[in-house]
């Protein structure tokens, strides 16, 4: 019998090992941009917490072992001359580990213990399990024993500074094994549901069957598509404290939250595969919609900003959503959503229009979600045209809902608020060969090298020819051998990792290829396409890129750039038939 591929290998140092559901990952990303020499116990409740420290023990000195880390979907295994061990999800909230050759320890990433912060360590003889509460966190962390010769343990029930934590060795037989479940206060005490084997195999046939779900279509021609899966597929946690639907994290490192733009990405890769957890995607930020119709600039697990919000690509998002479901959505889903993008409409409409206005404006950068862009240099209160081109789009799309639940008064209204609004962008921002923006404040118009000025490439099909035409040799002049720097290489301003003032970004590249080949502009559409997923093949799934390098930049494990090559390899696949 031939056994189940275990998925594909990547580094721990860039992508963390964790399981669908979790909230937790095995890493040695301890904070933002923070590597530790040792694996450590993420979690993610609470915000991005190293809890428990994992150390691999060579038994001859009881020091820690000289070892490599390899890592599938399914195994992280720490591999040495004498030995190994190994590490599976048997749940989302547990982990089993199991050793042969090498002891492990197990300690408390926190040294310091105040009333207030750290780590208290205890052994509960309830469950006969020892157990690390992490004020950080707010959870509890229970290891028990399955076999092997437990150390005195260090710490336990210690106050002040110091260790805590405990080390397991083989026992006669020269393996041991362990689990260590993230908890809230009490449960029973830990019982194995399976051989370690056999959770692996679970494993290995739960991301199976996701990658077959969301990427059927991958082949030897789309060669990161299984890693993006595992990407989108691992940073996925289950609903607890303010998430309230099954999310894909940004990531399960620092960027551990929900954006109000970045979930649309995962939303449309996740759609023909994987329905309703694409729905839940698209959905989870409006359930935080507020009473003025806005949505929270983001979500996680205890904590919902509203400082800043990011733009209405939702209309544009929720069209393409509804197209690439399998199965049409109902009345009453269209529905609620046609009513959620009513109220957040009408926020940009009524909260983000100046007396007398005709367009809306961002308040500052991150409210375009490209937060320091060059755009924004001169002033930050300011009218730009890719708010307008994404507005006509959400008002075309609420439009469309609204024949189809039979409105059409409101439709027509929809319809022609986004005439009114595109003929405004036209008339206003369009200088004759490019858009400028404005201030709110004094009117002043200015032009920039940033590609946000070129978004309304996205309008597609509605836009003039001539004025496709003259963006789409604009956003030529973007293209590296990489793919679209976010501003010009020969700008003054480009700063080769300056966030949106020039790395390449997922989303910008997605919407500009969409627009694009809308528009009728197929070849450069192409040409775009095939230099991100070149990118993403070779340099893996960061927050952003180098333009002129490739090299992937801060987050190094991002779903929303795993899922824009999802749909870009996706696409690229059925127009060659396959």
């Amino acid at each position: 019998m031939t056994a189940a591929p275990s998925g594909p290998a990547f580094s721990v140092h860039d992508i963390p090992f964790s399981t669908y559901g979790s909230w937790f990952d095995i890493s040695p990303v301890v904070a933002e941009k923070t590597y530790a020499e040792d694996l450590h116990l993420v979690s993610h409740q609470n915000g991005m917490h190293a809890v428990l420290r994992l150390v691999p023990l060579d038994p001859a000195t009881g020091e820690r072992a000289a070892v490599r880390v390899e890592a599938t979907p399914s195994l992280l295994s720490w591999n040495g001359e004498g030995g190994h061990v190994d590490l599976a999800y048997e749940s989302p909230d547990t982990v089993r580990l199991r050793g042969s050759g090498l002891g492990i320890s197990v300690f408390a990433a926190a040294q310091a213990l105040t009333p207030f912060s750290g780590t208290y360590f205890f052994h509960d003889p309830a469950a006969n399990g020892h157990v690390f509460t992490s004020y950080e966190t707010g959870r509890r962390y229970r290891v028990t024993v399955l076999s092997g010769t437990l150390a005195d343990p260090a710490g336990a029930q210690a106050l002040g500074s110091g260790d805590r934590g405990l080390d397991l060795a083989a026992a006669t037989d020269g393996t041991w094994e362990m689990a260590i479940e993230e908890l809230d206060t009490s449960r029973a005490p830990y019982a194995s549901s399976a051989p370690f084997d056999e959770i692996v195999e679970a494993a290995k046939r739960g991301f199976r069957d996701f990658a077959d779900a969301v990427a059927p279509w991958r082949s030897s021609a789309t060669p990161a598509a299984e890693l993006a899966a595992y990407v989108v597929w691992s940073a996925t946690v289950r609903p607890t404290g303010l998430v309230t639907r099954p999310a894909v994290l940004m990531s399960k490192h620092w960027m551990d939250k929900v954006w109000s733009w970045d979930h649309c990405f995962n939303a449309l890769a996740l759609a023909p595969g994987c329905p309703e957890l694409a729905l839940d995607q698209f959905a989870l930020p409006f359930d935080h919609q507020d009473d003025s119709g806005a949505l929270p600039d983001s979500v996680t697990h205890s904590e919902v900003l509203y400082n800043f919000v990011k733009p209405p690509i939702h209309g544009w998002a929720f069209g393409h959503l509804r197209r690439r479901l399998p199965t049409p959505l109902g009345e009453a889903e269209l529905a609620e959503m046609y009513g959620r993008l009513e109220r957040w409409t009408d926020f940009w409409l009524t909260a983000r229009r100046a007396p007398g206005a005709e367009l809306p404006h961002y308040q500052h950068g991150n409210d375009s979600g490209w937060d320091n862009a060059t755009t924004f240099d001169p002033e930050r209160v300011v009218v730009t045209a890719d708010l307008a081109a994404f507005l006509v789009l959400q008002l075309n799309e609420l439009a469309y809902l609204a024949t189809k639940l039979g409105r059409h008064d409101e439709a027509r209204r929809w319809t022609r608020a986004a005439e009114e609004t595109q003929t405004a962008l036209l008339e206003q921002l369009w200088s004759g060969d490019r858009f400028v923006a404005r201030g709110v404040a004094g009117g002043d118009t200015w032009s920039s090298s940033s590609l946000l000025d070129l978004m309304p490439i996205l309008l597609g099909e509605h836009l003039p020819g001539e004025v496709a035409s003259a963006l789409a040799d604009r956003i030529k002049a973007h293209l590296t051998p990489y793919g679209l720097a976010t501003e010009l290489t020969t700008s003054p301003h480009y700063l080769a990792d300056g966030y949106w003032r020039g790395p390449i970004w997922a989303p910008a590249t997605v919407l500009v290829e969409d627009g694009l080949r809308r528009a009728g502009h197929h070849r450069l559409a192409d040409d775009i396409s095939a230099r991100f997923r070149a990118l993403c093949e070779t340099h893996g799934f960061a927050e952003n890129f180098d333009a002129l390098t490739g090299t992937g930049l801060r987050d190094r494990a991002y779903t929303w750039t795993a899922s824009s090559y999802l749909l870009l390899a996706e696409a690229h696949a059925h127009r060659d038939g396959r």
